[in-house]
C-alpha cells in the first residue's frame, strides 16, 4: 500500500509542477521582432537576492512580483507598451515616442 501512495503522490506532484511551469511561461514571441524593439522598451530586469525586480527606465518605479510571475508581468507589460507606442501600416512596423512621434520604421 505504501508503494502505490509514494508513486501516486509522486505523479501527482510531478503534474502539478508541470501545470505551475506551463502557468508561468510568457506568450511565444518572434524574436527577430523582440530584438529590433528591445531598445525601445522602458522596462528592464533587475537581479537582487530576493529574485528579479522589473524597473521602468523612464519612471524609475519598481515592481517586485513572485518569481513565478515575473515572465507574465512583464510580458505584459511590454503588451500595454505596445498597444500605445506601436503603429502597423501593411507591413511597416512604426514605433513611436510618448507623444506619439514617430521614431523609427521597420519594413
Amino acid at each position: 500500500m505504501s508503494k502505490k501512495l509514494f508513486i501516486g503522490l509522486l505523479f501527482v506532484f510531478l503534474f502539478l509542477s508541470f501545470i505551475a511551469f506551463k502557468n508561468a511561461l510568457p506568450e511565444a514571441k518572434n524574436k527577430e521582432v523582440m530584438n529590433a524593439l528591445a531598445p525601445y522598451f522602458p522596462y528592464k530586469l533587475e537581479k537582487t537576492l530576493k529574485g528579479l525586480k522589473i524597473i521602468n527606465t523612464k519612471t524609475g518605479e519598481k515592481e517586485e512580483p513572485s518569481n513565478s510571475m515575473v515572465f507574465k508581468r512583464i510580458d505584459e507589460l511590454e503588451k500595454k507598451w505596445g498597444k500605445n507606442h506601436l503603429r502597423l501600416e501593411g507591413a511597416t512596423l512604426i514605433i513611436l515616442d510618448d507623444n506619439k512621434k514617430e521614431i523609427k520604421k521597420f519594413i
